[in-house]
């Protein structure tokens, strides 16, 4: 019934249930144009190129690469720090990779310093890699979420509770 022959050939039959499927093809198509939407999130990385300054915070769920100069904070999901680039500001991001200066605070799940990198300023960091020859002023403090915020303001939230009920016992000396 079967023989290799048939399977192999270039023109055998199992080209020619290939072109009997062909009707079945416009379904998928439809099925196609869904994946398309989700190509569109993907797309190139933003660049701000060298000779551009740029005063205000930055907010992007994709990439971005500075090359220029940013006053300001900057949120992405792939933050890239060109060698001659400089930003002033906190930088917030999945990955950053950091070739330039960094003035300001680094959040990030996975960080990375290059041999060429300057930041002054803390690290909070799921991973982090530091090359050598890179130079950093700062604390470094890893942290399971280091993107959230909301774990550093509850206990600031529980001090003031703590507080009231030291005052009362001041007011009644100073009264009798």
């Amino acid at each position: 019934m079967f023989s290799k022959s048939r399977i192999n050939e270039p023109g055998s039959k199992a080209e020619d249930t290939d072109t009997s499927a062909a009707p079945a093809t416009p379904r998928p198509s439809v099925a196609d144009s869904t994946p398309v939407a989700t190509a569109k999130p993907k797309a190139a990385p933003s660049v701000l190129s060298s000779d551009l300054k740029v005063v205000g915070n930055l907010h992007t769920s994709g990439d971005i690469q500075i090359e220029g100069e940013v006053e300001g904070d900057i949120h992405a999901h792939l933050l890239t720090v060109g060698e001659g680039a400089t930003i002033s500001g906190e930088v917030v991001a999945d990955d950053v990779i950091v070739n330039g200066r960094v003035i300001g605070r680094v959040r990030g799940l996975k960080v990375r310093l290059t041999s060429t990198a300057r930041v002054e300023g803390d690290i909070i960091h799921k991973t982090i890699a530091i090359e050598s020859g890179a130079h950093f002023e700062g604390s470094v403090q890893r942290q399971d979420d280091p993107l959230g915020t909301g774990t550093t303001k509850k206990p600031a939230a529980a001090a003031p509770a703590a507080k009231p009920a030291a005052t009362p016992a001041p007011a009644q000396k100073a009264g009798a």
